[in-house]
């Protein structure tokens, strides 16, 4: 199940629900119970899993590639 975000904006209260996809949208604040509740918009998590799909933006095969002695030596050198 997703989580939202909402944000009251009667009292700026900020808050994180769990609610199915189908469920409405909540529109009263736990805070100030007033019915001014906003869900906002959000990045939201997501993560690529797989061959060749890497979080940096850079493959296996390019990083071995591209920076073989010199990436071993900065980071003997940094620690």
């Amino acid at each position: 199940m997703p989580t939202y975000e909402y944000a009251c904006k009667s009292c700026g209260n900020a808050w994180e629900a769990v609610q199915r996809i189908t469920e409405d949208a909540l529109d009263t604040c736990p805070k100030c119970n007033q019915k001014t509740a906003q869900r906002q918009l959000s990045g939201g998590s997501f993560i690529l899993k797989g061959g060749g799909w890497y979080a940096d933006l850079y493959s296996s095969s390019g990083a071995s590639k591209g920076g073989g002695s010199e990436s071993g030596g900065g980071g003997s050198s940094s620690t």
